[in-house]
């Protein structure tokens, strides 16, 4: 079932307690929603679309804002009318763009269900520059409606209290976002998941015009487009944020219900046409779920990271026939040892770079990478980015045809990478991030963990948490003066448990190395100082 355009508006105003926002109950019998508690909003009209009374947003500002290619504007004059019509708040000014009084819109009501025809015989228009775009869901399939809205944030009309339509709609409330999640949490209202989010994010403000200012300056605004997928505990619906999100989206585009959500190592999981994963049965704190293999090609196939050398992990992968290549991200002993023995089972040609000193020893490469070659695997193009940081001869593949990323331990879902001196390398690690958002990329395929979308957002991400901890570092240097890293770490990683100080000083001592790099730091000894400007 295809998803019906609605908008959504999000009213502010100060009230005493502060921040107040307008809900609605719906009638306990609706066929959507019935009994929650909701945002005024609607489906389109095609009226919507006609409407030619709208100042202050062009129909091109509308489409650009909303990512859309014709047809943006509708939806800022569905949030207004839909307010209107629900909640009996007019948000529409004079032709001199002074606001409707409190009083006038009072008078208006009777006309809530002929807005149009309103505003052509007060002289009233649309004031859509008064919206700010807030928020995108997607109703999950399966539900007898579903809707394709877009949230709005306006500040509130100057005393303006509304009344609701008394048909779809049964109570309203002025309330402040804390005390909605609260009766919500106790079971006294009903709020969906969105209205849910939305109250939280918005529990930050205590000022409607600060909180209007933040949703206009919002430079991206993220589709929240709930799925379902099937696994040991049954059914489920995913919603962004959820591990698995992105990768039941690509994995499953026609919204079938039918992917598999499981990460489990040995079972095999079809992500497209070209690509399959294999997880092997070596979970633990650095590998999470275990090391993913991936099978890429149609009738011959490349095996990318075999993993480590476990005997029922090597079986499982020569179980794929017509195996003719092999790559290597890296020579960790989780990703690289088991190319020895696939090679030696089917001939496979195998592709990567040297293992430096310490690492897999059996790893000997038939063809040695540079960065930007390209590899041909039977009609399947996958191209090599050299990206050292966490290793220096780390290299993630491009497959051409889908955009998809296979990234190693370049970057891995749902943490971040060790950076573990002298082979890893922070400052490296920075630039080969920065390499990354220089390509056209569609999805991430880690070496550990689900697929990771919206690639050029985390990496992002992950370069701005390593400014951070940077920046953490020098706070830490600047506090003890002159220290070693067993000192360093506590104020450093204070955000990361005890148990884990261990691991986090590998990555501390790269911070450090990358900070004198920089000119930033001195070594003397084991022990490391800011340098005096």
């Amino acid at each position: 079932m295809n998803a019906r355009p609605a908008a959504t508006l999000i009213l502010l105003r100060s009230g005493k307690p502060g921040l107040e926002t307008l809900l609605l109950q719906r009638t306990h019998g609706a066929a959507f929603l019935g009994g929650a508690y909701v945002f005024p909003g609607g489906s389109l009209d095609a009226a919507d679309a006609a409407a030619h009374r709208v100042v202050g947003l062009s129909e091109a500002q509308a489409n650009e804002r909303l990512g859309l290619p014709t047809g943006g504007l509708a939806y800022y004059v569905a949030a207004l009318r839909e307010c209107f019509e629900e909640a009996g708040v007019l948000l529409a000014v004079h032709k001199d763009g002074a606001p409707v009084s409190a009083g006038r819109a009072a008078a208006l009501l009777p006309w809530r269900e002929r807005f149009f025809e309103m505003l052509e015989k007060e002289d009233l228009y649309i004031p859509a520059g008064a919206l700010a775009y807030y928020g995108h869901w997607i109703t999950q399939p399966g539900r007898p409606r579903r809707f394709d809205t877009r949230f709005f944030v306006a500040l509130a009309p100057e005393g303006q209290e509304g009344a609701h339509d008394a048909t779809e709609h049964v109570h309203q409330a002025w309330t402040t976002p804390r005390r909605a999640l609260e009766r919500g949490r106790r079971g006294e209202i009903e709020l969906v998941y969105a209205t849910q989010q939305t109250l939280l994010d918005l529990d930050r403000f205590s000022d409607p015009r600060a909180a209007f200012d933040y949703a206009r300056n919002l430079p991206e605004i993220p589709t929240n487009r709930a799925c379902w997928a099937q696994g040991k505990q049954g059914a489920r619906v995913f919603r962004r944020g959820d591990a698995a999100y992105f990768e039941i989206h690509w994995s499953d585009p026609e919204e079938t219900g039918e992917t598999s959500y499981d990460l489990v190592a040995g079972v095999p999981k079809r992500l497209d046409r070209f690509t399959t994963r294999l997880t092997a049965p070596n979970p633990g704190m650095m590998t999470g779920p275990g090391t993913n293999t991936y099978l890429v090609g149609e009738k011959e196939l490349a095996v990318i990271d075999p993993g480590p050398a476990i005997d029922s992990h090597i079986e499982r992968i020569l179980s794929f026939p017509n195996i003719r290549w092999v790559l290597c991200t890296h020579t960790h002993l989780d990703h690289s040892p088991a190319a020895a023995a696939i090679k030696a089972a089917t001939g496979a040609k195998i592709f990567g770079r040297p293992a430096p000193q310490g690492q897999d020893a059996t790893f000997v490469p038939d063809a040695v990478l540079s960065d930007n070659e390209m590899i041909e695997i039977a009609g399947v193009r996958l191209r090599a980015l050299h990206t050292p940081g966490h290793a220096s001869n780390h290299l993630c593949y491009l497959l051409e045809q889908t955009k998809m990323l296979f990234t190693g331990d370049h970057v891995m879902q749902g943490s971040t990478v060790v950076i573990n001196p002298p082979d890893g390398n922070m400052r490296a690690y920075l630039a080969s991030l920065e390499r990354v958002l220089e390509e056209d990329v569609a999805i991430l395929a880690p070496g550990h963990g689900y697929l990771i979308g919206e690639p050029r957002h985390e990496v992002r991400r992950l370069i701005q948490h390593r400014m951070k901890r940077e920046a953490k570092v020098l706070g830490a240097l600047k506090t003890l003066g002159e220290a070693s890293v067993t000192e360093l770490v506590p104020l450093a990683y204070d955000d990361v448990p005890a148990r884990l100080h261990g691991v986090a000083a590998r990555s501390l001592t790269a911070h450090l190395h990358k900070l004198i790099a920089d000119g930033a730091a001195r070594e003397r000894g084991e022990r490391f100082a800011l340098v005096q400007s």
